[in-house]
């Protein structure tokens, strides 16, 4: 599990590899990357300055407490509170990047499907289609906010279980999404593409992270972006071989059974 795990955040590398090797086009991704990056720093960037504010507002009871133990917990309740929005706003950043620049992705993960070799799967990705994924995406990324906020309400440890579920359940949501375009030109339907994830789980969290992390750091989300796309192609493409293998081995298995 844990080699996986790793193998999921070597497949980020690899993307990011692309950098070297085909510059122009993950430069293509740049352009809705930063888009989408100013849009969100608009709306965190306000928040982060009115943290204290905020916290206040939330926390009238400790008026009267002592200037230290008020002070600890409203800086604890505003990191809390910007680990939520920071989760949050990664998921909406990738549902909103990848619909802005869906003609310059297509153009990546064509390319990167072509570097691998083999067939290369020839289905469409629907704007419309990207839409909804995106809605989806940003519905479920509220959700984990509201859970990664309720847990950073826990005493003593609420912090540390905030951030590590919220990094982990927002990965896992990233790469499924990521993943969505080589799934879908591959012709596979909701129920192929849960299987292939779960089969894969820890890869595809481990990517997931990887991406969730690198999106946490400033201006990483616009550099990583386009990365991101190329690694969860290679992603896919694992995952899906993995699966004609087993299931090749089981028809293998089977007919010598029958034999």
């Amino acid at each position: 599990m844990i080699r996986e795990f790793a193998a999921g955040f070597g497949t980020l590398v690899r993307g990011f590899g692309l950098w070297r090797t085909h510059p122009r086009l993950l430069a293509l991704g740049l352009v809705p990357a930063a888009i989408s990056f100013v849009v969100l720093a608009a709306a965190l960037i306000p928040l982060g300055l009115s943290l204290g504010g905020i916290t206040a507002g939330m926390t009238p009871f400790a008026d009267g407490w002592i200037a230290g133990w008020r002070d600890a917990l409203r800086v604890a309740l505003g990191i809390v509170l910007f680990i939520a929005a920071a989760v949050l706003s990664g998921l909406v950043f990738t549902a909103l990047t990848l619909t802005i620049g869906d003609p310059f992705y297509q153009r990546i993960w064509r390319e990167v499907e072509r570097s691998l070799g083999g067939p290369e799967p020839t289905g469409e990705t629907g704007f419309w289609s990207t839409v909804g994924e995106g809605l989806r995406l940003i519905l479920l990324g509220a959700l984990v906010a509201l859970l990664t906020l309720v847990l950073g309400f826990i005493p003593l440890v609420g912090g540390v279980l905030a951030t590590v579920a919220g990094v982990l359940l927002s990965g896992r949501l990233l790469a499924r999404e990521l993943t969505g375009r080589a799934f879908d030109a591959r012709g596979l339907d909701h129920d192929a593409r849960l299987r292939l994830l779960g089969a894969g789980r820890a890869r595809v969290l481990g990517f997931g992270v990887a991406t969730q992390l690198c999106f946490m750091v400033p201006l990483g989300a616009v550099v990583t972006m386009p990365a991101a796309v190329a690694g969860s192609t290679m992603l896919a493409r694992a995952l899906t071989d993995r699966a004609d293998v087993d299931g090749s081995g089981s028809r293998t298995g089977e007919a010598s059974a029958h034999a």
